[in-house]
């Protein structure tokens, strides 16, 4: 359940910033952006998946928090602070306009 939970976050995240950067830029731009973020994903997913296997064997924590969730969580505290940076000069100049 936490896991259908964290993909469908990310999909509600490449929507977002693909209609953001469609809106502003252009469709390129979104397409260039989703494709950014599934890569990410799956190479960072992979990533945490093998840092996790050397600390927890494959049951995890426990029935809902094995070692899957466990990767998918520690990848998206690490995507929220990379994209918070990576998208911080939107923010910013969406408060201006304001």
């Amino acid at each position: 359940m936490i896991s259908a939970i964290i993909l469908a976050a990310h999909l509600i995240f490449i929507t977002y910033i693909f209609t953001k950067k469609w809106q502003e830029e252009s469709l390129s731009a979104g397409l260039i952006n989703v494709a950014l973020i599934i890569i990410l994903f799956s190479v960072g997913w992979s990533i945490s998946t093998t840092v996790v296997k050397i600390f927890f064997d494959e049951k995890g924590l426990g029935i809902h928090f094995n070692a899957d969730t466990i990767s998918l969580t520690l990848l998206s505290i690490a995507e929220f602070f990379f994209y918070r940076f990576y998208y911080k000069d939107e923010s910013i100049e969406d408060d201006k306009e304001m």
